[in-house]
């Protein structure tokens, strides 16, 4: 929509008040310039609800102050990063794995024998002791010791695990957080 010629003519004779105030709000002369020009497109795309008659000067320089504000509290949550050195140094690991990892490890746990999993929960995960999970069952010590070592081979062989590096994220994921 194309602003009839008088409002047209109003909008330029702003501008250099509108500059003058960007500038001492910024401090920066091409943000200045940037606070400008939007908010001459944001006037000229809501043109339809300035009110004639009321002080179109003022209804822009409401747009600019509010423009301005919003973009300081956006940058107030921004981090300066041009060169993308901060960025790098984030690492995160995947939020899904862990949870994988669980329900699969939940899933190997289950196909165990009743026996073998008592024990390995009660050594492995409880704390006990092998004699007090051996007085806890009601069997001998050496009962124990063997059932949970027949429950860490099985679980492992379960959960295609060979040696300790293959507990944690996968080689992949490990190679990608090393970045």
């Amino acid at each position: 929509m194309t602003p009839e010629p008088d409002l047209r003519e109003a909008l330029l004779a702003a501008v250099p008040s509108l500059r003058a105030f960007a500038i001492s709000l910024s401090g920066q002369v091409d943000k200045a310039d940037d606070l400008v020009q939007d908010t001459l497109l944001r006037a000229l795309s809501n043109l339809h609800r300035f009110e004639r008659g009321t002080n179109l000067d003022a209804w822009l320089f409401t747009i600019l102050r509010n423009l301005f504000h919003s973009e300081y509290r956006k940058r107030r949550r921004e981090v300066e990063d041009p060169d993308g050195s901060y960025a790098g140094r984030l690492k995160v690991q995947p939020e899904q794995g862990p949870h994988l990892d669980f329900e699969d490890f939940r899933t190997a746990l289950f196909q165990l024998p009743s026996e073998q999993r008592e024990a390995l929960l009660l050594v492995g995960a409880s704390g006990f002791s092998y004699e007090e999970a051996a007085s806890i069952c009601d069997c001998a010590v050496g009962t124990i010791k063997s059932r949970v070592n027949r429950a860490r081979i099985r679980l492992a062989a379960l959960l295609n695990v060979d040696d300790v590096d293959d507990l944690g994220p996968d080689s992949m994921t490990r190679a990608a957080l090393q970045g």
